[in-house]
Formats: C-alpha cells, structure tokens, sequence
C-alpha cells in the first residue's frame, strides 16, 4: 500500500555547475528523480536544494524551466543561487521575485489598469514619467 511519507521521496542531482561572479550566483542544472509522483513543487525543491548547499535562506534560489519527461519520473530544470539578497534584486525581473515572496504584487484591478494604460497613451514625453 502506497503511503504519503513514500510517495513524497525524491532525490536531486546537478549538472553543469558554474559560478557567475559577475552576477554573484551560481546556476546549474537540476535533475530530480520522484517515483510515485507526478512532479514536486518548487518550494520543495528549494528546501531541498537549501540544505544540499547549506544556504540559510531558501528565496534566493530561483528555480524555473523544470519539465517533466513523458512517462514521469524524471524532472529537469535550472536553478539560480544568489549570494545575497541585493544582488538578486539587481539581476532578477520584478514577476519572479514577486514569485519568490521577495516582492509584493500591486492589487489593481484590471480596469484600473486598463484606464491607467489608455490615459498614459494621451500624454507625451516628460508627463509620462508623472503618472
């Protein structure tokens, strides 16, 4: 009989690690291998990943691309390590650090910002910059 304590064990390999110091990261690629399950969540992984590399804060490892081989099993993705919380607000666009709870997202309506979008359209040059 299948229980959940077994169904949820998954192991995680790297590949074609490198260490961008100009952008003070490292990236790699993740292979994760999960029997019994259709795929692992990225906020898993990111703990999973945080003890591996002994790294006290799990948000600034930015996990995307994963894709799952047909027949499952087999999950392949890429992963980002800042060094600090600085550098990955530098480099990173605004959607994914909002998806890794570094930033918040603005609540706006979505007619709120069509109106925003049509009066901006109005204006020129230097009174666009206003809002």
């Amino acid at each position: 009989m299948k229980t959940l304590s077994n169904l949820k064990k998954f192991t995680i390999s790297t590949s074609k690690f490198s260490t961008n110091v100009l952008l003070k990261r490292k990236q790699f690629i993740v292979d994760v291998f999960h029997p019994n399950v259709s795929s692992i969540s990225k906020s898993e992984l990111q703990h999973k990943i945080a003890e591996m590399y002994k790294i006290e804060d799990p948000s600034l490892i930015f996990l995307f691309g994963f894709k799952t081989f047909f027949g499952g099993n087999i999950s392949k993705g890429f992963a980002l390590v800042y060094t600090d919380l600085k550098s990955a607000r530098e480099v990173e666009p605004r959607y994914k650090l909002i998806r890794n709870k570094l930033l918040e997202s603005k609540k706006i309506s979505g007619k709120q910002r069509k109106e925003l979008k049509n009066r901006m359209k109005k204006k020129r040059g230097h009174e666009k910059l206003k809002k």
